[in-house]
């Protein structure tokens, strides 16, 4: 018997590899990460494999503009508050990260 996965995502979702920084409130710190998909409403993101992320946390992820993109906006990052849904730790990426996907929160 196959089981199949009921696909969840409201909006499509678009690959962008860039650097992004994942406030943690609980531990008080920011981890730099790297996008790996972003949609409308939310973004799945790489981060450090010692990251103490779990589902349910409350996140700020900054998406940081170029030079010139910053000054046509007058600001140096796009900043989205998020909700942390999954968090892929047995999906380890060679190069010592796991995937965390983020639901942005209005």
């Amino acid at each position: 018997m196959e089981s199949m996965a009921v696909e969840q995502r409201k909006d499509v979702r678009s690959e962008l590899s860039w650097p992004v920084s994942v406030w943690l409130p609980e531990a008080n710190r920011f981890f730099t990460g790297r996008s790996i998909n972003i949609s409308r409403g939310g973004a799945y993101v790489t981060v450090p494999m010692a990251t103490p992320v779990r589902p349910g946390h409350e996140v700020e992820v900054n998406f940081p503009r170029t030079m010139s993109l910053a000054k046509q906006k007058g600001q140096y990052a796009r900043i989205k508050m998020g909700k942390v849904i999954r968090v892929e730790r047995s999906a380890m990426l060679s190069n010592g990260t796991i995937g965390i996907a983020i639901q942005f929160l209005s």
